[in-house]
């Protein structure tokens, strides 16, 4: 690898560039980054230790990150983490801590028991929310990492078993950080490296040595953040955005223009720093230069972060009222319609079917329904992944124990969608914009698309979903998406679910934008009922001359009449409403109050509010209208009706025509005092109708501000439940798998302990085999624990001996007492040391001392065994020529002692021969 080169302590991404905050011109970003630095989170697991030493080996001095480990740890277990890692860290490593505020330059581990979160770039640790087992620490802190830091947000995933870290993974990569996942053929455990690369979530894929070097080249040459947001039309990074979106329609035959601008500079960005691109100029010809880039291009803007049971409250309701009202409203062996739009990776479509089965299940009597789904996306490689069924073992936290268990098959690399549930999914590419719908739905759910569409497009679509829908069906948004001016298409549903349910439309809308063969289904379908309703009086046979009849009557004997719903927009028309209803200038529109005449719209307008508070019907009395060239009095009768299949009120407005007030029977009044009074008598019941109308309407006002104070303390609280849901983040794992893992961090920390002791343990074997000295360690219960290679010649010993009782053993001493030396040994802790033959002519020495451990504990005895055959041979030999000195010196002493007896005789024969001698002398 080579050496990254030295540089200033300073932030990388914006070494040459100033703030985004200090550029002039641009606009201010929403997601700007907590801190001014950018900030490493790594997840690791078994395995972990080797590689984060190799990891932060590679980080120089001075590179201006910070970096956080998150592992997975024994909860009871006081780790040794951190002074293993800084032996291999050249910067500061710490155990973080609640509170501390994140520096660049140091790296900062979880402590055990803890999760570990980040707001404002200060860390905070957090009781765990999950038993022990069930998890997830990596993903929790990569979540809140990404939401913190936004951009400057790096996700680093080493060795590791299991799938922790994923969905941690999704997030960063949404709010345009990037990725660096070990190559899973280094890792000595590459559960976690292989989910993430599988996944598609990994930008870099490098050893753990060579990923620090790559993270700095990326930052170095990441665009600065306000490079690429929205200026004047004059700038042109404008244009440059344009002219990817072209050739990204040119290479996939996608247009991306109608998504949200913030969407597209994130991700275009983030491609930039990942090839060290630092202008979009030059990204606009590299991604001509290189058709593959498109591809990939194409696949960040089609991230999608989904799981099982994603907002429980929004599958409870559709459990316990949606569902088993739809089921109510078909006959028995029906099939229900769905469709999942942007269902990704497929976890949306099958939590609705496998809820589904719960509802037929919970159903007293039992009934007999079906559910057929279709799950569409503009990923072709997420609907292959969705048709497979395969999903990582950490969705246990989201799916529970008993629906796993019931609904999806485990095996080795996961969990497996059953068969059941697997046949009510029919998955198919499509896109959704340009593509004909799918039609006569139930159910359709389209969760957490809109929030990356323009509002223009958004206008599209929900007219889309209304002509999708059956009347009554129901339609899913996501938590942060809503209906917005659509609320004469969908009515909300009780609750704060976002499910909404479809009003019936009768007015003809044209779906502007989408497929000509879409709207020519309409039209035609349009056209072939009207020439069947025409035809039907000149096809009349006997049967229908009733039906004829009553029309006929309708048509010219009843008054005219228009029934519309509670918003006022006509639902139908019955007779000749001409001379009360005109249409508006301007766009079509068949709302009754834009086209009542004059005279007519106050009165009705108050009359109508007051008919749905009140549930009556309400009349006005001699209304003046005015009509072509002159005047008419009306009475108008407003009657509410309530229409089975329907969620909002009908009203049905009557127009009955009447005789002018100033006209009787009797003659007109012809003098003036009588046409003086006929006036005075109008302008007292206009004045009083004017009346009438001021308390209608000040009723009105006060019903609108209440309901409007309401509105806003339910929005207030909603936007409360909204930040609190924000700032929620749970996470979960298989327990089992999680406790393994943690054992395998606790191994991994050990593992240099145990290799210093592993070394020292050679040492001291080497030290007894060199020393030539056959040495037995034996436990209180006189069991073999341990053995020197030389004490195999004493005494047969093979390695599986260890843990049998000495007696048992074959020996070649002759020392029938040695159980009984060491037992007294043991009670008296008194060395004892003798001299013992075997059988083969070799004599030892035997020392037997008591076994003390570093606490001053006595855990058995050291019986050594020294070899002194030599010795003995020696000694022996020089026994017999000491006694065979002896005997000679005893002989030697005998002869001197003769000698001495034959000199004292000698000595006394010579004395009495010169007595003799003297004596004949004389």
């Amino acid at each position: 690898m080579t050496a990254q080169p030295r540089r200033p302590r300073s932030n990388p991404r914006t070494k040459s560039a100033p703030p985004p905050a200090a550029t002039p011109g641009a606009e201010p970003r929403g997601d700007t980054p907590a801190t001014a630095f950018p900030i490493v989170g790594i997840g690791a697991s078994a395995g972990g230790l080797e590689a984060l030493e190799q990891f932060l080996g590679s980080v120089p001095p001075t590179s201006g990150l910070a970096f956080v480990v998150v592992q997975h740890l024994d909860p009871t277990y006081k780790g040794m983490i951190v002074e293993l890692l800084q032996r291999a860290a050249t910067i500061p490593v710490t155990q973080a801590e609640d509170g501390m505020k994140v520096e660049p330059d140091h790296v900062y581990v979880i402590p055990p028991n803890r999760d570990l979160s980040i707001l404002h770039g200060v860390l905070y640790l957090l009781e765990p929310a999950a038993p022990r087992g069930l998890r997830l620490p990596i993903d929790f802190f990569f979540r809140a990492l990404a939401d913190d830091q936004q951009a400057l947000g790096i996700g680093v995933i080493l060795s590791g078993m299991g799938s922790d870290g994923m969905l941690g993974l999704r997030a960063i990569k949404e709010k345009a950080g990037a990725v660096f996942v070990q190559t899973p053929a280094s890792a000595k455990f590459d559960g976690m490296p292989r989910s993430a690369v599988d996944d598609g979530q990994a930008d870099v894929v490098a050893s753990a040595a060579e990923l620090p070097g790559r993270i700095i080249g990326y930052l170095q040459h990441l665009p600065t953040l306000t490079e690429l947001l929205p200026r004047q039309s004059t700038d042109t990074n404008q244009s440059g955005l344009e002219k990817v979106l072209v050739l990204l329609r040119a290479r996939t035959g996608h247009d991306f223009s109608l998504y949200k601008k913030s969407t597209l500079y994130r991700r275009i960005e983030r491609r930039m720093g990942l090839h060290q691109i630092p202008h979009i100029g030059d990204y606009v010809r590299y991604l001509r230069e290189n058709p593959q880039e498109a591809e990939l291009l194409f696949k960040e803007l089609l991230i999608g972060v989904t799981r099982f049971f994603r907002d429980p409250e929004v599958w409870k309701q559709l459990r316990t009222e949606v569902l088993p009202a739809l089921l109510a409203t078909h006959p028995e062996g029906s099939v229900l319609r769905a469709w999942t739009a942007g269902c990704s990776t497929g976890e949306e479509a099958y939590s609705l079917a496998i809820v589904f089965r719960e509802v037929l299940r919970d159903l007293t009597p039992a009934a007999r329904h079906g559910l057929q789904i279709f799950a569409t996306d503009l990923d072709h490689d997420a609907i292959d992944k969705a048709r497979t069924g395969n999903y990582p073992a950490n969705i246990a936290a989201d799916v529970g124990e008993e629906r796993l268990k019931r609904y999806f098959v485990q095996d080795e690399h996961g969990y497996r969608v059953s068969n059941e549930i697997r046949e009510m999914v029919i998955f198919a590419p499509q896109n959704l914009v340009m593509d004909p719908p799918f039609t006569r739905l139930d159910l359709l759910s389209c969760r957490n698309l809109l929030i990356y569409l323009e509002a223009e497009l958004q206008k599209k679509l929900l007219p889309l979903f209304h002509y999708s829908l059956k009347p009554g069906g129901v339609l899913m948004l996501g938590s942060a998406e809503t209906i917005g001016d659509a609320t004469d298409l969908f009515a909300p549903l009780p609750g704060r679910t976002r499910l909404y349910r479809r009003q019936d439309h009768d007015a003809r809308t044209e779906l502007a934008g989408f497929p000509s063969a879409f709207g020519q289904t309409r039209g035609s379908t349009a056209v072939a009922t009207g020439a069947s309703t025409a035809a039907e009086p000149s096809s009349l046979s006997a049967p229908n001359l009733q039906a004829l009849t009553e029309a006929q009557l309708l048509l010219h004997h009843c008054p005219p009449a228009v029934l519309t719903n509670d918003k006022g927009d006509i639902a139908y028309i019955s007779g000749k409403t001409g001379k009360y209803l005109e249409p508006a200038a301007g766009q079509a529109n068949l709302n009754i109050f834009a086209m009542l005449r004059e005279g007519l719209s106050g009165a009705v307008h108050a009359a109508f509010g007051k008919a749905l508070r009140q549930k009556a019907t309400v009349c006005l009395k001699s209304l003046r209208v005015g009509t072509n060239g002159g005047t008419q009095y009306v009475d108008v009768t407003l009657q509410p009706m309530i229409t089975p299949g329907t969620a909002r009120d009908m009203v049905l407005v009557v127009f009955s025509d009447v005789i002018p007030p100033d006209m009787t029977p009797v003659a007109a009044v012809t003098d003036h005092l009588g046409a003086h009074r006929a006036r005075l008598s109008a302008a007292e019941e206009a004045l009083k109708q004017c009346r009438d109308e001021l308390h209608i309407t000040r009723e009105e006002m006060q019903s609108s501000q209440e309901e409007l104070k309401a509105a806003n303390e339910e929005l207030q609280s909603t936007n409360e439940e909204l930040q609190s849901t924000n700032e929620e983040l749970t996470t979960s794992k298989e327990e089992m798998q999680s406790m393994n893992e943690e054992l395998q961090t606790v191994n991994h920390e050990l593992q240099a302990k145990v290799d210093e002791l592993s070394q020292a343990s050679d040492d001291m074997k080497n030290l007894l085999n060199s020393t030539d000295i056959a040495t037995l360690f034996l436990d209180d219960d006189l069991r073999v624990r341990r053995f020197t290679n030389q004490t195999t010649t004493i005494i047969k010993l093979i390695p599986g001996d260890a843990g049998r009782p000495v007696t048992d053993l074959v020996t070649e001493l002759d020392y029938p007492q040695l159980a009984d030396d060491v037992r007294e040994v043991l009670r008296s802790l008194i060395f004892h040391e003798c001299r013992v033959p075997a059988r083969d002519g070799r004599w030892f020495v035997v020392r037997i001392m008591p076994y003390r451990t570093q606490d001053n504990r006595i855990d058995g005895v050291v019986i050594t065994f020294v070899d002194i055959t030599v010795a003995k041979t020696q000694e022996d030999t020089l026994r017999e020529a000491l006694a065979a000195l002896q005997g000679r010196f005893a002989e030697q002493s005998e002869e001197l002692d003769r000698s001495r007896t034959l000199e004292a005789v000698l000595t006394k024969a010579q004395d009495i021969l010169e007595l003799r001698l003297a004596r004949s002398t004389k």
